[in-house]
C-alpha cells in the first residue's frame, strides 16, 4: 500500500465519521452523565466491537450475515431497544444537582458493554469493512500487512472522534449553572434515544 493509497483512505473514513451516529451520541451520553474519563470505557467498548466486525469481514463470514436477515434484524433492533431503554430510563429517573454523585451511578464494566452493544448492534457494519477495504488493498502486497494498516487506521481515527465529543461534552456540562446542570439527565437520555432512532434507520452504506 502507497502512502497516497494510505492518505486516501484516511480522508475517506474522515467524510464517513463526519457526523455523529449512534457510538458518538452514546458517547456524549455517557460524557456528560459520568465523566469523560468513565467514559472511555464506552469508547472501549465500541472499539473492541469494531475489531471483531473487521475481523469476521476479513475471514469471509460476510457472506453468512448478508444473507441471514433474520440474524441481522434481531441483533439490530436489540440494539435499539437496549439504547432506547436506558434513554427513557435517565428521563425518567430523579435528577441531581451535585454532577459528582451522578458520575458515580455506572459501573466501568456497564460502560463498556453499552459501547460494545450499540456497535455490535450493527451487524452489517461486517458488510461496510468488507466493501470499504478492497477499495485501498493491493493484492500485489502483502494482504494481512494491509488488513493491519487499514484496522488500525480506522480505530485510531474512531477512537480520535470518540474522545473529541467526550471531552467536548464533559467541558459543556461543566460550564453549566446548577440549576442548568439538574436536567443533564434528560439531555444524555434524549442523546440514547436519539442513537437508538439512528440505529433504526441505519444501512450498510455508512458504519458511524
Amino acid at each position: 500500500m502507497s502512502f497516497e493509497t494510505w492518505f486516501l483512505y484516511i480522508s475517506t473514513v474522515l467524510l464517513l465519521m463526519s457526523t455523529p451516529g449512534p457510538s458518538q451520541l452514546l458517547m456524549l451520553s455517557n460524557s456528560i452523565n459520568n465523566g469523560f474519563a468513565k467514559s472511555l470505557y464506552t469508547a472501549a467498548g465500541d472499539l473492541t466491537a469494531n475489531f471483531f466486525q473487521m475481523v469476521i469481514a476479513s475471514i469471509g463470514l460476510v457472506s453468512i450475515i448478508s444473507h441471514s436477515q433474520t440474524f441481522f434484524i434481531a441483533v439490530k433492533w436489540a440494539g435499539v431497544g437496549y439504547l432506547a431503554y436506558l434513554g427513557i430510563k435517565l428521563i425518567l429517573s430523579k435528577t441531581q444537582i451535585d454532577l459528582n454523585q451522578t458520575q458515580q451511578t455506572r459501573s466501568n464494566s456497564s460502560l463498556y458493554w453499552q459501547g460494545f452493544i450499540t456497535s455490535a448492534a450493527n451487524p452489517k457494519a461486517v458488510i461496510f469493512f468488507a466493501a470499504l477495504f478492497p477499495q485501498f488493498i493491493n493484492p500485489q502486497y502483502h494482504l494481512l500487512t494491509q488488513f493491519i494498516v487499514l484496522s488500525l487506521t480506522y480505530l485510531i481515527l474512531d477512537a480520535l472522534f470518540l474522545c473529541f465529543y467526550g471531552k467536548t461534552s464533559e467541558w459543556i456540562s461543566t460550564k453549566l449553572i446548577p440549576s442548568a446542570k439538574n436536567q443533564l439527565n434528560k439531555v444524555s437520555g434524549g442523546f440514547l434515544i436519539a442513537a437508538a432512532v439512528l440505529l433504526g434507520l441505519k444501512d450498510f452504506d455508512a458504519k458511524h
